[in-house]
């Protein structure tokens, strides 16, 4: 079984653990999210599956997420300025930079960074619980002026 089809079938299981109804659009949805590497946010997983499933409203999108959300199967990410994005729960601990200016987001894994907060959080007298961190970059200019 590869990665989409695992994903959808836990999505699908979360779905009916809460109580909801797996209907044609929820499936779609949950394929749709379920091929999903980057960080989309509801409009934009309603684009996706408006092209699959046309017709498919976006409040049964924001219903479905909520539910998923609730089963702790997926993430919402609140980054600063930009509506809520979603990925899957199943990734293992990153962080996130993302671009201001274009709104891509990417994940990074640092053991530098994790020792250096345990580190912190100890030397304060805390052990670190969660975290999350988000840097907001920007790509600098080259040399010659251009991006």
């Amino acid at each position: 079984m590869n990665k989409t089809q695992q994903r959808t079938d836990r999505l699908t299981q979360a779905l009916r653990d809460a109580g909801v109804r797996i209907t044609r659009q929820r499936a779609a949805l949950l394929g749709v999210l379920a091929e999903a590497d980057d960080h989309p946010d509801a409009v934009e997983l309603h684009r996706r599956v408006e092209a699959v499933v046309p017709g498919i409203s976006i409040s049964t999108v924001y219903r479905t997420l909520t539910a998923l959300e609730g089963q702790g199967v997926i993430l919402r990410h609140q980054f600063e300025g930009a509506p809520a994005r979603f990925e899957h729960a199943e990734a293992a601990h990153h962080d996130h930079m993302i671009d201001v200016d274009t709104g891509e987001v990417v994940e990074f894994c640092s053991d530098r960074i994790e020792k250096l907060q345990a580190e912190l959080a100890a030397e304060l007298g805390y052990e670190i619980v969660r975290h999350r961190m988000e840097l907001y970059v920007r790509k600098k200019p080259c040399e010659n002026g251009t991006a």
